[in-house]
């Protein structure tokens, strides 16, 4: 008996099957924690942007004061135990508007994030998979909304629909489908053409049926890129389109526009009622930067080989 079990071990041993290959996958949570100690800023900015889902969230709860509720009496005050931001031209606190326009510049920045990037990856991956004619129809209905920037392309849209939050929505998306549809059309086509999706059009599979079935998983990595990426820039479109008077109408809080309304009339006498929804704008949209950044480090089998 202690031969025959001498003689599995070698044999084991002989194909390749060491003592490692037993051991325990690690754990999401150590797989995760070796990530964040590998990439610093991407686990800071995705505690930030955390913080910041949780703030709007909870935006009713953590707001001191009723957002919109006015006070002449308290207009334009330095930040203070009372209001620690201070409050505006109209004796609204500025830390409860705040908080409040998270909710107005994170729900149309994912929400145009979203619908953007799945329709455009869902044109450009049929666009792809389809070829031809076809293929070459899309990419100049795609070229053709790539020709006017980005900033002029959703003033003409929110002017004709007039200003809303979700107008101003529809337009991000429409901005963003353009570049979501070239990347995942790119990726679609370099998948095409493998094997198993061959094997698949061999075997009488239908041709939705291959792109949802075989493509679809293989550019997914990109789509969750852009995705990311995108976010950041969307947050910034909306700001600045509440900005110039066309995003979301007041009183309803958004940090585009407590920059144009009270942030610019009253810079010199209070410059802090720009400087803090600035300052919002800016972390928001450098941690959506930087988490992008990571992930596609992460996700692109190139960079994360290197």
């Amino acid at each position: 008996m202690a031969t025959a079990r001498t003689r599995d071990d070698a044999s084991v041993v002989q194909v390749g099957r060491t003592p490692e290959a037993f051991r325990a996958k690690p754990s999401l949570l150590v797989r995760t924690w070796r990530l964040a100690h590998r990439k610093p800023l991407g686990a800071i900015s995705a505690v930030l942007i955390l913080l910041l889902v949780l703030a709007a969230v909870l935006a009713p709860l953590i707001a001191p004061y009723d957002p919109n509720a006015t006070s002449p009496r308290e207009r334009l005050q330095a930040p203070s135990s009372k209001h620690w931001l201070g409050t505006d031209d109209l004796g609204r606190d500025v830390f409860s508007r705040i908080v409040m326009g998270a909710r107005t510049s994170l729900w149309a920045g994912v929400m145009a994030t979203i619908c953007g990037t799945l329709l455009g990856s869902l044109i450009g991956m049929l666009s792809g998979y389809m070829g031809g004619h076809a293929d070459m129809i899309v990419q100049r209905i795609m070229d053709s909304l790539q020709v006017l920037p980005l900033l002029v392309l959703l003033l003409v849209i929110v002017v004709a629909l007039g200003p809303s939050l979700w107008n101003v929505i529809w337009a991000l998306s429409l901005g963003i489908l353009p570049a979501a549809s070239r990347i995942v059309r790119g990726a679609t086509l370099s998948v095409k053409n493998e094997q198993f999706v061959e094997a698949a059009r061999v075997l009488g599979a239908r041709p939705i049926r291959i792109v949802f079935r075989h493509i679809l998983p293989n550019v997914t990595a990109p789509i969750i890129v852009i995705a990311s990426v995108t976010i950041g820039g969307a947050i910034l479109a909306e700001a600045s389109l509440s900005f110039l008077g066309l995003g979301v109408p007041p009183p309803t809080p958004s940090w585009g526009g407590m920059l144009a309304a009270s942030g610019r009339r009253y810079f010199e006498r209070a410059p802090t009622l720009a400087v803090f929804p600035g300052l919002a704008i800016t972390l928001t949209v450098l941690a959506f930067n930087l988490l992008g950044d990571t992930l596609r480090d992460v996700l692109d089998p190139r960079l994360r080989k290197r």
